[in-house]
């Protein structure tokens, strides 16, 4: 019998490698980094997700007080 299932992609992905690679240089002594610039890749991706995930609420509150703001001006001139 044949199993036809897949499995998932992922894979550890170009962050990971390169948070591998800092690793195994920091701890060879390759180079004189701090922990900070080490583990970058792993917090860098987070943090610009979040700062996305921050503008986008910005621009959608702006959005719905403009949208408010114009319907009040419309109920004002339709009485």
């Amino acid at each position: 019998m044949e199993n036809k299932g897949t499995a998932a992609g992922g894979g550890i992905g170009m962050c990971g490698i390169l948070f591998i690679v800092f690793l195994i240089l920091k701890l060879c002594n390759v180079i004189n980094w701090s922990w900070w610039w080490v583990t970058a890749p792993l917090w860098i991706p987070a943090a610009i997700g979040i700062l996305v995930l921050i503008i986008a609420l910005i621009v959608m509150l702006i959005v719905k007080i403009r949208l408010h703001c114009a319907e009040k001006k419309f109920r004002v001139r339709r009485k």
